[in-house]
């Protein structure tokens, strides 16, 4: 605990910098960074042992992202329309994976089925998220300041604290209440009251950081029903990494961070909150 404390108060003030102060160009460049080193990680939990072959997938994967951006040029400066689309494919990729946790034994033997299936459903993760979190830290519509940071940067810390919350809340109330447990099968630490108490904390902290990114008071219903979804995404997107990590017989992701795995072990909730609180996010009109 005290080797995780210690990573977490040196990457947290780091990633928070990062997104409120870095130009989207630049932040796209990071996130894509940390996004593919993740997929890395879940490449090999999909049985791709190969350095040569996983090489060549996160090349494929980083060209993907490079497609996207030059296809949404236009003699206007650029369109958001494709990440918008890409978006919503990871929004609909994520309630497939609902359930595939409803059905945990889908894919899990080895072989060549199940290595194609978890290949498409890392860049199903990565690619949507990677373009959810341009949509929220690059929206034109909210470049305004609020005090020395533009609102879009704002509103991306804002979602990331939702996943932060969710996760802490989740930790502390399952450690302190938790008795049944959430999906013994897949991830036996997890509780239903764990899940609520995580739940309780990011819907706290989100309207706490909405109204920071200026969220007016009669958004708030909005804003707390977003959260709420986020949050349920962040557990979707890391009892998912936890059913990959059990189907290859390992614990972590990595060991990259100290005292927290790999990066995939880092932004699996990630993953899965960030397109669905884009989604949200446009739908609700905060």
């Amino acid at each position: 605990m005290k080797t995780r404390i210690l990573a977490a108060l040196v990457m947290a003030p780091l990633a928070i910098a990062a997104i409120l102060f870095l130009p989207t160009p630049w932040m796209m460049l990071l996130a894509a960074l940390v996004f593919l080193g993740g997929l890395w990680e879940w490449l090999k939990l999909a049985d791709v042992d190969d350095t040569l072959t996983r090489s060549f997938l996160i090349a494929a994967n980083l060209l993907l992202m490079v497609m996207i951006v030059w296809a949404s040029r236009t003699g206007q400066g650029g369109t958001m329309a494709l990440f918008h689309l890409m978006m919503l494919l990871g929004v609909g990729w994520w309630w497939l994976a609902v359930l595939w946790l409803r059905y945990s034994n889908f894919a899990a033997r080895p072989g060549k089925f199940a290595r194609a299936v978890k290949l498409l459903a890392g860049t199903l993760a990565v690619v949507p998220a990677w373009c959810a979190l341009l949509v929220i830290h690059g929206n034109p519509d909210e470049t305004a300041l609020i005090g020395p940071v533009p609102r879009n940067h704002l509103w991306l810390l804002t979602a990331l604290a939702i996943i932060w919350a969710a996760d802490s809340g989740a930790y502390f109330a399952g450690r302190r209440f938790g008795k049944r447990k959430l999906a013994p099968v897949i991830s036996p630490n997890k509780t239903v009251e764990g899940l609520l108490g995580g739940l309780v904390t990011a819907v706290l902290v989100g309207l706490g950081f909405g109204l920071l990114a200026g969220a007016t008071p009669a958004q708030l219903p909005w804003l707390a029903a977003a959260v709420l979804l986020t949050a349920l995404a962040s557990v979707v997107g890391d009892l998912f990494e936890s059913l990959l990590k059990r189907q290859a017989g390992v614990k972590d992701s990595g060991t990259l961070i100290p005292g927290h795995g790999g990066i995939l072990d880092r932004i699996d909730s990630v993953l899965a909150a960030l397109p669905v609180f884009a989604l949200a996010k446009a739908s609700f009109g905060f």
